[in-house]
């Protein structure tokens, strides 16, 4: 498992724990910060030499790189839906020259990413579904958050690190407000990559309707919620897949599966008119949700891996050796060792 940031570990984890219940052994290829949050049953592997020993079938990714160092092939599993942050060829769509197996999350990604291999001819794609989104859909974890069932709905608010996107900073007041009228308990989060003074300022929100958790806890708020209040991130999407409303902060692409305000002062009544779940706005999320991500089995991180022994027996055909890329094989090679600290 080849994780770069925190938020790699929700992602990855399933998968860790289906490839665990078929007698595979797993390690974990993480910088010391991401490392710090493994659990005491995840095996840091930490350095070249122990990953060859390994002899790993393949390398799962949630980032947009891999050293071509690490032996077995390169799976891409995503680090999060298409929240069309930048165009296509610098965002979700890129192809960079790293993977050898594109795992797609649903119909709206796999025909581009189809499109794109036979362009390309050197990687493979099959559509999956996500693992990060298998707890949501599978029994409530041990890790579930406990909220007071008192009537009041649940409303999570999370927020891209963005500065152009962002609408954290904009929020911390309109919040404050909303948490002090105690209609409504929240469950407040921001992306890891947001600086460390708006965390302050976000902690500092807490009060006995509103916790802050960090994006570890993801899933678990995203299920606990009713509605999510977001801007542009890709949490949009991960929500409107479970069915429920979203309202949105000045998105970047507005789409009819979302409640877009302009302003943060649009929030409150927009949350309102969400937990009425007007017809025309549940059956788009719907909509969105089946072509995004139509799995609702919990069992996503399972066709990862039969698509992996598919690769590895020669199913998706004769594929072409990836480009040489100079540049990014570099760096990557140099990060690998810089960044992991791996020799």
């Amino acid at each position: 498992m080849f994780a770069t940031e925190t938020y790699a570990l929700p992602i990855l984890r399933p998968l860790a724990a289906a490839a665990r219940a078929r007698g595979k052994e797993v390690g974990w290829v993480v910088p010391a910060a991401v490392a710090e949050e493994l659990d005491a049953g995840e095996r840091r592997v930490r350095s070249l030499r122990e990953a060859r020993a390994l002899h790993p079938e393949a390398v799962y990714c949630a980032a947009n790189w891999v050293s071509p160092a690490l032996p077995g092939i390169k799976v891409q599993v995503f680090h999060g839906f298409n929240a069309q942050k930048r165009e296509p060829d610098r965002g979700h769509f890129a192809i960079r020259g790293f993977f050898d197996l594109y795992v797609t999350q649903g119909p709206s990604t796999t025909l581009p990413f189809e499109a794109l291999a036979r362009e390309h001819g050197y990687f493979a794609v099959r559509e999956t579904g996500w693992p990060k989104l298998d707890p949501l859909f599978g029994p409530a974890s041990a890790t579930a958050l406990d909220i007071p069932s008192d009537g009041r709905p649940v409303v999570m608010y999370a927020s891209t690190f963005s500065h152009r996107l962002s609408s954290a900073p904009a929020m911390v007041e309109p919040l404050r407000d909303m948490i002090a009228r105690g209609d409504r308990q929240w469950l407040l989060t921001l992306h890891p990559k947001c600086p460390e003074e708006l965390f302050a300022a976000y902690r500092g929100l807490e009060a006995p309707n509103a916790r802050f958790y960090t994006s570890e806890r993801l899933v678990d708020m995203e299920r606990a919620a009713d509605v999510l209040v977001c801007d542009t991130s890709s949490v949009v999407h991960e929500f409107a897949v479970m069915g429920k409303p979203v309202v949105t902060i000045a998105n970047r692409v507005p789409q009819p599966f979302m409640l877009d305000v302009p302003a943060p002062g649009d929030v409150d009544v927009a949350i309102d008119h969400a937990l009425s779940h007007p017809p025309e706005l549940m059956a788009a999320i719907r909509a969105h949700g089946d072509d995004i991500h139509p799995y609702r089995d919990g069992h996503s991180s399972e066709r990862v891996l039969d698509a992996v022994d598919e690769f590895l027996r020669g199913d998706f055909g004769l594929l072409k050796r990836k480009p040489l890329n100079l540049v990014r094989r570099f760096k990557a090679l140099r990060d690998i060792g810089h960044l992991l600290d791996l020799r």
